[in-house]
């Protein structure tokens, strides 16, 4: 068994996947495993159903059974080279409405950041649309002043795209890249080197809860207000898509339902 995972995880990086998908992975398939050891060798479609079947009931999302049900296929496509079961479907996922802010909230917001190097973080996560680890990745040279642009090089799925520097932030940027070589982290830990994802995600959190804006939200928040508000403000459908760098432009539209449910212009009849 080890050797199949040893050999699952070199194909992983020979296609080149992320760390982080990595690691998930195989994660699911040392679970799969040893739930399965006695029968791993052939993709018995019972097997793996009700596998899968038991990760839904305790409580696993769609997304996330699918995840397993990803790390599965690719472990026995290409750790094993057996032909997987073509009947075994991805579950349905759940649509879910993306968390907004209100510009008024972002505001707010980071007024509440005492920190002023995190509360520039989350000002360009909001005024760039970027994800937490493209923005903890963000180096000197992928920062272009003359174009107002920036080079976003760890996306999901390792794509690269070109997105926007916010004017009013440019002599922060400046500030925070001076003195540092092409190759440095726009934004270092206090010993040197890339800052983890959870320190702009704790900053938020606490900014949140003193803010006093209740809404479920997460970091992700700031780039799902960035395209709906790009939206509302009437920029093209296919122009946020590209901001966003996504490959399908269904998931952009996502951002259109956000914004004709926008209720705070609607009075009640009452």
């Amino acid at each position: 068994m080890y050797k199949y995972l040893t050999k699952m995880s070199d194909q992983i990086r020979l296609k080149n996947y992320s760390e982080r998908t990595h690691q998930a992975y195989m994660a699911c398939i040392r679970d799969y495993l040893d739930k399965n050891h006695h029968c791993y060798q052939f993709p018995h479609r019972q097997n793996v159903e009700a596998y899968l079947i038991a990760k839904r009931d305790q409580g696993y999302s769609p997304q996330t059974v699918n995840l397993y049900l990803n790390a599965i296929k690719f472990f026995y496509r290409w750790a094993l080279d057996r032909d997987f079961p073509s009947s075994i479907k991805f579950a349905k996922k759940t649509l879910k409405v993306p968390v907004v802010f209100q510009h008024g909230e972002i505001i707010v917001l980071l007024k509440n950041v005492k920190n002023r190097k995190h509360q520039l973080m989350m000002a360009l996560a909001y005024g760039a649309g970027l994800r937490v680890n493209e923005l903890v990745n963000i180096k000197v040279r992928d920062i272009d002043f003359y174009t107002k642009t920036i080079r976003v090089v760890h996306g999901k799925g390792r794509k690269q795209r070109v997105t926007l520097l916010p004017e009013r932030l440019l002599m922060n940027i400046k500030t925070e890249c001076s003195g540092k070589p092409p190759g440095e982290y726009l934004f270092v830990s206090e010993r040197g080197g890339k800052l983890s994802v959870r320190t702009p995600q704790l900053a938020f959190a606490r900014a949140l809860k003193l803010s006093g804006i209740n809404k479920p939200a997460s970091f992700h928040a700031l780039r799902h207000s960035f395209a709906t508000h790009l939206l509302r403000s009437g920029v093209n459908l296919r122009y946020v898509q590209e901001l966003l760098g996504h490959s399908s432009i269904r998931t952009t539209q996502i951002y259109t339902s956000v914004c004709s449910s926008d209720l705070t212009h609607i009075r009640s009849p009452l």
